[in-house]
């Protein structure tokens, strides 16, 4: 039996050079499911993403969902793609399964807590706001860091530079006065030895799989590593989420950050949906 990936609308283009298009799964020309292309918005026109991979119901269990997803390599090496990026929900097993068995590697994982009480903060360790005149060498490291992640996705300098001052022109505009931004610096013996940045989400339409808070930076200073301070930080995340109402916060862990995913599974942090990528070679 042939599988084939059959059109079912035009190719929609953008001027940055962005595609997408809708096939239907055919075997032997026979309608079994259907699958969506793109290239993804956030890493550019090299990488291509399974929006969707839906079979139908009576045909599951055959092989359908391997093969149309190889098929869907096909098409994007076509579109000149390096690259394929899905997200797969926590909850669809037999989707990572397929993930698996194809070769994708995990990237990263979305993750969340429901927030009840606050926790209490070890003795000797107290958060404050970060001051205004602290702002540039703190925004300075963390855009140096948001630019070595998109780098290891396989962005350009020039496009993970630019994807970088777009991303902190939108989540930062007005800088340490941003409404909803909480900057904050961990003193533990009066010495500053981390940064914490909590975003309040609740405007946003996936706020509820994303979190009402979300954690977008825990950085301990490397000379003070090793003594339980992101663990203080993320408790003071949960603090400062609570404060302001929040009742859950979501963060994102890479995959290959192993302390990082064991601390926030040892404090209650669950997987809503995990990024997988595969090279196109």
């Amino acid at each position: 039996m042939t599988t084939t990936l059959r059109p079912t609308a035009s190719e929609q283009r953008t001027d940055g050079g962005g595609r997408a298009r809708s096939y239907e799964v055919c075997v032997n020309s026979r309608p079994v499911g259907s699958v969506r292309l793109a290239t993804d918005a956030r890493l550019g026109p090299e990488a291509g993403r399974i929006e969707r991979l839906d079979i139908d119901e009576a045909e599951r269990h055959r092989g359908r969902g391997t093969v149309a997803a190889l098929a869907a390599e096909e098409v994007l090496r076509g579109w000149g793609c390096t690259q394929l990026v899905v997200s797969v929900p926590a909850e669809a097993t037999t989707a990572l399964g397929l993930a698996g068995a194809l070769g994708y590697r995990e990237r990263g994982r979305n993750m969340l807590k429901r927030l009840t009480e606050p926790p209490e903060l070890p003795e000797g360790s107290a958060i404050r706001p970060l001051a205004e005149a602290d702002y540039p060498a703190w925004y300075a490291h963390e855009r140096a860091g948001h630019v070595d992640d998109l780098l290891r996705r396989g962005l350009t300098r020039r496009q993970a530079d630019a994807k970088a001052e777009a991303d902190y022109a939108t989540l930062l505009p007005q800088g340490p006065d941003t409404p909803g931004a909480l900057l904050r610096v961990l003193a533990h013996g009066g010495t500053d030895v981390g940064t914490l940045w909590v975003a309040l989400r609740r405007e946003e339409p996936d706020a509820a799989e994303s979190g009402e808070a979300y954690v977008f930076s825990v950085e301990v200073a490397e000379e003070h590593r090793g003594r339980g301070h992101g663990r203080t930080l993320m408790l003071a995340a949960e603090r400062a989420s609570l404060a302001h109402r929040a009742r859950s916060l979501g963060l994102h862990v890479f995959g290959d950050n192993t302390p990082a995913l064991r601390l926030c599974e040892s404090l209650g942090y669950e997987p809503v949906e995990y990024q997988f990528y595969k090279p196109l070679l």
